[in-house]
C-alpha cells in the first residue's frame, strides 16, 4: 500500500467517525433539555443505531459485494445521509424526528463495515497495516467531540448540521478513494446476509453461553451511550461533550495493551474484566457529583477502554477463533446483529423507560438510583457468565495488532 492511499484510507477514517462523535454524544441533552422528549423517546431514538446495524448486512451483503463499487455506494449512502440529518436537525417533535433519524442511521450504519472492508482491499497485510490507520477514526470522534464541548454546542441542534455538513465532504472525498469494484456475483439469501450459518455453532455450550452473555450485557450498556452526556450535563459538568472523550482516549492506550492482557488472562477473563467495567462505571456514576466526588465521574469516564476494549472486542475475537474458516464472516455477522441490533436496541428502549420512572418534576432525575438498574444488571450477566463459560484458555495466544474503536 503505497503513502497516497494510506493517506486517502486515514482521511477517510478520520471524517467517518468524525461525523458520528459529531452528533451521536451529544443528542440525548439537546432532546432532552431544549425538545423536552422523554426518556423513552430519548431511548428509541438512540436505538435507531440499532435498527441500522440489523439493517445493514443487507447493504453489505446483496448490493455492495455484488453490484456497486465500495467507493460509489459510500458517497451515494454519505450524502443522502447529509440530507436526513439536516432534516433531523430541523424537527421539534418526535414522530418526524425519529422518522428522519432512522433514516439517516439506514444511510450511516452499512457505512462502517463498508469503510473497513475498502480499506482491506487495499492492503496487503491488514493486520499490519490496518490498525495505524483506524486509529484515525477514534481521533476523528475525539475531535468532534472537543469542537462541540468547547464551542457549547451540547444543548442545540447544531451538532447535527455540523454531522450533516461533514457528511458532504466525506461523500465527495468518497469519489476520490481508490476504485472497489464487487468481487462477488450472483444472488446473496436471507442466510447468507444474516449469517445464519452460524447457527450451528450455537451447538456448542460454550459458544451458545457467549452469545446469550453478550446479548444480555448489551441491555445495560445502552444506559452509557444515550444517557451519559445528559446526566454530566444536569450535573452542570462544564464542558461535558469535552471530557467525555477521555474514554476514546483511555480506548487507544488499552487497545495498545491488549496484548500483554491477553497472555495473562485469556479470553475468558478478559471478557469477565470488560463486563466487571461496565457494572463499576455505574456504581461510579451513581455515587459520584460534581463536588468533592468528581473524581468518580472521570473514572467512570475513562473506563471506557476496559468497558468497550474488553468486552467488544475481546468477543469479536473469540468469535473468530471458535469459528471455522468457511464461517467466520457468518458468525461475526450474527453476533453483531444480536449484539449491536437486537440487544442495543431493547437497551435504548429499557433504559428510556427506566429513565422515565425516576424522573423528578419537569426535568431533574434520580441519577442514582437510575445507574443503579444497569450496574444491577451488568453484574448479574457477568455472575451468569463466570459460572456457566467454560471458554479454552487463551493465555498463550498473542495478539500482534488489534484496531482501535468507539
Amino acid at each position: 500500500m503505497n503513502s497516497t492511499v494510506r493517506l486517502q484510507l486515514s482521511v477517510l477514517m478520520f471524517l467517518q467517525y468524525f461525523v458520528w462523535g459529531a452528533w451521536y454524544v451529544t443528542m440525548g441533552t439537546w432532546l432532552g433539555g431544549t425538545l423536552h422528549f422523554s426518556g423513552e423517546q430519548i431511548g428509541l431514538a438512540f436505538g435507531t443505531t440499532a435498527v441500522g446495524a440489523m439493517i445493514s448486512p443487507f447493504f453489505v451483503g446483496m448490493i455492495a459485494d455484488r453490484f456497486i463499487a465500495t467507493e460509489r455506494i459510500l458517497a451515494v449512502l454519505h450524502v443522502s445521509g447529509a440530507v436526513m440529518m439536516f432534516l433531523a436537525s430541523t424537527q421539534t417533535t418526535f414522530g418526524p424526528f425519529y422518522a428522519v433519524l432512522l433514516a439517516y442511521t439506514l444511510c450511516f450504519m452499512p457505512t462502517l463495515a463498508l469503510s473497513n472492508s475498502l480499506s482491506f482491499r487495499q492492503m496487503d497485510d491488514p493486520g499490519r497495516e490496518f490498525p495505524p490507520i483506524r486509529v484515525l477514526g477514534t481521533i476523528g470522534w475525539i475531535a468532534a467531540g472537543l469542537i462541540i464541548g468547547t464551542l457549547g454546542l451540547e444543548a442545540t441542534a447544531v451538532p447535527l448540521r455540523i454531522a450533516a455538513v461533514s457528511s458532504i465532504v466525506l461523500g465527495f472525498f468518497c469519489l476520490v478513494l481508490p476504485h472497489t469494484p464487487p468481487q462477488k456475483a450472483g444472488r446473496a439469501t436471507l442466510r447468507d446476509v444474516l449469517g445464519l450459518d452460524a447457527l450451528k455453532l450455537l451447538g456448542e455450550r460454550s459458544f451458545a453461553i457467549f452469545v446469550i452473555g453478550s446479548f444480555l450485557v448489551c441491555i445495560p450498556l445502552q444506559f452509557y451511550y444515550a444517557f451519559a452526556n445528559p446526566f454530566l450535563n444536569e450535573l452542570a459538568v462544564s464542558n461535558a461533550a469535552g471530557k467525555m472523550t477521555l474514554g476514546q482516549m483511555s480506548e487507544i492506550f488499552f487497545m495498545l495493551v491488549m496484548p500483554w492482557f491477553f497472555r495473562r488472562l485469556g479470553i475468558k477473563y478478559m471478557l469477565l474484566v470488560g463486563m466487571a467495567a461496565w457494572t463499576a462505571r455505574y456504581l461510579l456514576f451513581a455515587y459520584g457529583n460534581n463536588g468533592p466526588l468528581v473524581w468518580m465521574l472521570y473514572a467512570g469516564i475513562l473506563l471506557h477502554g476496559v468497558c468497550y476494549d474488553f468486552f467488544f472486542v475481546t468477543g469479536q475475537i473469540y468469535v473468530d477463533r471458535k469459528a471455522p474458516g468457511d464461517l467466520r464472516a457468518a458468525a461475526q455477522g450474527f453476533i453483531a446483529f444480536v449484539t449491536l441490533g437486537v440487544g442495543m436496541f431493547l437497551g435504548s428502549w429499557a433504559s428510556g423507560r427506566i429513565v422515565d420512572a425516576f424522573t423528578q418534576g419537569s426535568a431533574a432525575h434520580d441519577w442514582q438510583r437510575i445507574w443503579m438498574v444497569p450496574a444491577a444488571g451488568a453484574a448479574a450477566v457477568l455472575i451468569l457468565f463466570a459460572f456457566f463459560f467454560r471458554g479454552a484458555d487463551s493465555q498463550t495466544e498473542t495478539i500482534a495488532a488489534l484496531p482501535a474503536t468507539v
